[in-house]
């Protein structure tokens, strides 16, 4: 029965990734989104283990070039965004992330 929730688990990261249009090599120095910078509810940049907080649009420009780490790029429409790479830990999903003021 064990084996059967690992293969689940491995079949719905699998899933998952496929969501994503691309999942950048980050750099050794890269850094993670730590929060969420939202404005009426809306994901509109992300503030960064250093401190500091970028537009979405930057982030994904970031990402795309490895400064930052744990997160695939997606795209809903014409508009591309960050998604957490799936992994076995909810916690570190960019949803479960706290909002901050940009």
């Amino acid at each position: 029965m064990m084996e059967n929730k690992k293969n689940d688990t491995n079949l719905t990261a699998a899933l998952a990734k496929n969501t994503l249009d691309e999942i950048p090599r980050p750099k050794s120095d890269a850094r993670e989104i730590v929060g969420l910078v939202k404005h009426s509810g809306k994901i509109d940049g992300y503030q960064l283990s250093d401190g500091s907080t970028v537009s979405k649009e930057k982030g994904v420009r970031m990402a795309k070039g490895g400064e930052i780490k744990g997160v695939g790029v997606a795209h809903r429409g014409d508009t591309e965004y960050l998604k957490s790479i799936p992994d076995s830990s909810d916690s570190n999903n960019l949803g479960n992330l706290p909002s901050v003021s940009g």
